[in-house]
């Protein structure tokens, strides 16, 4: 045999001797397979492992298949977003964290807006602020209070508070007690700088009593007719309102009236009894503005540029003033020009304007967005109970603090009549901030007793933690952990 024939021979057995060992031959009956040579074997007989691209692996840069909701685009930016808006504590801090950034950046605004006030009453120029912060400071205490009382308690405190508003108002109309504050006989002196107005409380007291009332005619099944649902909840409602009226305060009306269309609205009321009480309401509004000389001027200033020769629509120009001198991101904090005497009462009524000229486009629409959440998370509170009474009052609180809302920047804006109601938690006044903390508190309750946001919650107590810990592990014989 040549010798090249023989050097291949011997080359293919020295190949067969060595993959030899890698083909399993057939085991015996009841001997068990090593793993590694069962493994050798599927490989020598042509088994492929999975083919992986180079560098995909650990801290590779090989391409990997991606994660729901991972990396970017618009539509991950979108499922995150609406996972995260999904949880069942998103409300709770939305509220909270929306409250309270809107009440400390009114303080802010506050300082700023009255300072040339204050000096020109010859009083020091923090002196509206610290009346402000300290209605802050116990309005920060009453939210507290009612963000730990139960739902119970509060539905226990609605006719309580309900009596407590009316002997106040009645007690406002009796001469030598009541004050009058711009025309409007709705203030009681309480002593010092102090007074109190109780209408702004009125407001509270039909949400918590008109929430119980209907919560219980619901239990009841007595909604489907239509006598339970006006009666006693509208005359209560228009006692209120001529209380009010009585004192020339039409602002606070109107608003009293959102609130008990909002009422009505998530009762069901039909659309036929819903249009006829708007359209009796509208009615008397209309008859209230045209006997009204000073509601007919204001009717008049909606959408004016600047006021007229006679020193008519002044307040309202001036507001368009001091927005459009504003720019993208304001004049600076504490520059305005507008509050130097020619904007009237800019730390109240018009301290959306200030703000506008002071932070510009930037500061309004970062206050619009706070106030757009506060009445989103307050919509998914409602929406989302099972609990009459809870959804009944904080579709209240949202309608009330909504419409105010708007009716205040919509009179700033030119785009409706100027009503003389205060921008929720930012406008300058005690009287109107506490009881709208109170019912942050009241939401805030609410957010934190839906179910799956009682879980959360436990969870995230330290001692809840620990004990699910220590359940986990488990003691050896030895004593050792």
């Amino acid at each position: 045999m040549p010798a090249d024939e023989r050097f291949a021979v011997r080359r293919e057995s020295a190949r067969a001797s060595v993959l030899r060992p890698l083909t399993a031959a057939p085991a015996p009956a009841g001997v068990p397979v090593p793993p590694g040579l069962a493994l050798r074997g599927r490989l020598a007989t042509g088994a492929r492992r999975p083919e992986t691209s180079r560098g995909s692996g650990r801290g590779g840069s090989g391409s990997r298949t991606p994660r729901p909701g991972r990396g970017g685009g618009p539509r991950q930016a979108y499922e995150r977003a609406r996972r995260a808006w999904d949880r069942p504590l998103t409300a709770y801090y939305v509220i909270l964290g929306s409250s309270l950034l809107i009440t400390v950046l009114g303080l802010v605004m506050v300082y700023s807006a009255s300072m040339i006030k204050a000096l020109d009453i010859s009083k020091p120029a923090t002196y509206f602020f610290g009346k402000q912060f300290l209605a802050a400071v116990i309005g920060g205490g009453l939210m507290l209070i009612a963000a730990k009382m139960p739902v119970k308690l509060h539905r226990a405190l609605a006719y309580p508070i309900l009596m407590a508003t009316v002997f106040l108002m009645v007690l406002v109309q009796v001469p030598g007690i009541g004050m009058s504050v711009n025309g409007n006989q709705n203030w009681l002196y309480l002593g010092g700088p102090f007074q109190l107005q109780p209408s702004e409380f009125g407001k509270l007291a039909l949400i918590l009593w008109g929430a119980d009332l209907l919560a219980r005619k619901q239990d009841k099944r007595l909604l489907t007719q239509w006598k339970h649902m006006l009666v006693p909840l509208v005359p209560v409602a228009f006692m209120l309102l001529g209380l009010i009226m009585l004192g020339g305060d039409m602002g606070t009306a109107i608003i009293l009236t959102a609130i008990l269309f909002g009422l009505l609205w998530l009762a069901g009321a039909p659309t036929r009894l819903f249009a006829g009480v708007l359209g009796f309401a509208a009615v008397l509004a209309f008859l209230l503005i045209r006997t009204s000389p000073n509601r007919m001027s204001r009717l008049a200033c909606m959408g004016v540029s600047e006021p007229d020769p006679e020193g008519g629509c002044w307040q309202a120009a001036h507001g368009i003033y001091a927005l459009a001198s504003g720019g993208w991101f304001g004049s600076g904090l504490g520059a305005s020009v507008e509050k130097w005497g020619q904007l009237p009462e800019p730390h109240t009524d018009f301290i959306f304007a200030i703000t506008g000229e002071e932070l510009g486009l930037a500061g309004t629409l970062s206050v619009l967005a706070l106030f757009a959440a506060l009445g989103y998370a307050g919509i998914r509170v409602a929406g989302r109970t099972e609990d009459p009474f809870v959804r009944y009052a904080a579709g209240g609180v949202t309608t009330w603090i909504t419409a105010q809302a708007v009716i205040n920047i919509g009179a700033v804006l030119g785009l409706l009549p100027i009503a003389g109601v205060p921008l929720p938690l930012f406008s300058y006044g005690g009287s109107a901030l506490l009881p709208t903390m109170f019912a942050v508190g009241l939401m805030i309750t609410f957010a934190r007793e839906d179910p799956a946001a009682k879980a959360a919650l436990a969870m995230r107590r330290p001692g809840v933690r620990w004990k699910t810990m220590r359940r986990r592990v488990k003691k050896r014989p030895s004593g050792e952990r």
